[in-house]
């Protein structure tokens, strides 16, 4: 039986309002995400769905949908004020950082397993790749200037480079969902670990040199080391100057 043109027509639209509606919420999601992760939505700021709309040009229905997917993953969460519920950018603290840190370690730990089993010819031009960028970072520790900006961008692409040649796409999926979590801290706070940045340098070298040796367990050991570590300067730094949106 021939399905009638006009139920066909229902049909195809009803898919179509359902797969607008997805790619909304998804835009809102990485918009809104972009906004926390680069801190102009700062940490501890109130959540007001009507700016929120009129910054992204867009209705309360996407942008609800995606406050809830960010709640879920933990960037906004819910205060209740007296007899109302309100959102907030979730605060930026000493127990989560030690949550997040741990877990993206163990993830380009996974990556770096993979990596170090690359051929020969694959891991030494992963490695100069590396050994370019860490020089870089090298250049700032020892000229102690401050260029936060540079410092997170470089060791960035220095993290980029392994794990986009050691993951295949679960473990690229699961690294994409958590790294922005723990970009948000190293975005606001890298300039401040300049005097111990020779340490992640030294860090990364030993993450070279186990790439070129080909040697899975030091390789992932040395990644989680790495990241171990940072959570630590972090803390340090955090008892310095706060954390960020808590009262």
């Amino acid at each position: 039986m021939v399905p009638a043109a006009g139920k066909t027509s229902n049909s195809a639209k009803r898919q179509s309002k359902k797969a607008e509606h997805g790619t909304s919420v998804g835009i809102a999601f990485q918009r809104i995400r972009d906004l926390i992760v680069q801190a102009k939505l700062a940490p501890g700021t109130w959540i007001l769905e009507g700016d929120l709309c009129d910054h992204l040009n867009m209705s309360r229905t996407p942008v609800r949908g995606a406050l809830y997917l960010l709640q879920r993953e933990g960037y906004v969460a819910e205060i209740r004020n007296g007899s109302k519920t309100r959102m907030i950018v979730t605060p930026m603290t000493k127990e989560d950082a030690n949550e997040l840190y741990p877990i993206i370690g163990r993830l380009e730990g996974l990556a770096g397993r993979r990596a170090a089993v690359l051929a020969q010819g694959e891991r030494q031009a992963l490695a100069a790749k590396l050994k370019t960028v860490n020089d870089k970072l090298d250049q700032i520790a020892r000229d102690h200037g401050y260029n936060g900006p540079d410092i997170f961008d470089l060791d960035h692409e220095f993290h980029r480079l392994l794990v986009e040649a050691g993951s295949g796409p679960r473990l690229t999926t699961l690294h994409r969902a958590i790294e922005p979590q723990t970009e948000r801290y190293w975005r606001l706070y890298a300039s401040s670990i300049i005097r111990e940045l020779h340490v992640s340098v030294a860090e990364h070298e030993e993450i070279i040199a186990a790439l070129l040796k080909g040697d899975p367990d030091t390789l992932e050991r040395a990644l989680s080391v790495n990241w171990e570590n940072g959570c630590k300067r972090l803390a340090r730094v955090i008892e310095v100057f706060g954390e960020r949106g808590s009262w």
